[in-house]
């Protein structure tokens, strides 16, 4: 178990851990939650590049590493959906998305394959990333201001078109990222159906 395997890791455990501050309607844990979620995103970064640096790329960190993005990033826009800060139906493309991938990743790793995110994957995964950067702040800045009454409830209806576009882009990314494994590994996907 090396330093970037546990990196990995990290990221899986800081999720729900970071879902439950986020949860609680609570000025301080929103900021925790902003805090760990940047923190775990931060590890995304690191582990990958200390893995590259280090040589010790491992079968378990190419296989677990999108994994442990796939949940933070869900658990982050479960969150938001369940809140009302973005559409319900684009979070479920969005992670209907990353089953498939999943699915077909641990297919590929049964038979001895290792199929590699593309540069569209990692690109999705940074979209949602900063989006979910993005509404983590404005919610902060949201409950602080409310906290104050200085927050204009005008400022709501504008703010969810904003952020929720901002979802949509990073759904279009997703679903085309799924649909370039879904093509590049096509052999795998149909063994399964036969």
């Amino acid at each position: 178990m090396n330093l970037p395997n546990k990196l990995t890791i990290s990221r899986i455990v800081l999720s729900p851990i970071f879902m439950i501050f986020f949860l609680i309607d609570n000025l301080y844990t929103r900021y925790f939650a902003l805090f760990i979620f940047s923190a775990a995103s931060l590890t995304d970064l690191y582990d990958g590049y200390l893995a590259r640096k280090t040589g010790v790329i491992t079968s378990f960190g190419k296989f677990m590493d999108p994994l442990a993005d796939k949940i933070l990033t869900s658990t982050a826009l479960i969150s938001f959906a369940s809140l009302g800060y973005v559409q319900p139906w684009m979070v479920l493309m969005i992670i209907g998305r990353d089953f498939i991938v999943t699915g077909l990743r641990s297919v590929a790793a049964y038979r001895g394959l290792i199929i590699l995110p593309s540069r569209v994957a990692k690109w999705k995964t940074a979209s949602q990333m900063v989006v979910i950067v993005i509404i983590l702040l404005y919610i902060n800045i949201r409950t602080t201001l409310l906290a104050y009454g200085q927050w204009d409830l005008e400022i709501d209806p504008i703010a969810w078109i904003v952020l929720n576009s901002m979802v949509f882009v990073s759904m279009v990314l997703t679903v085309s990222s799924g649909l370039d494994y879904l093509i590049k590994n096509r052999s795998i996907f149909t063994s399964l159906l036969r």
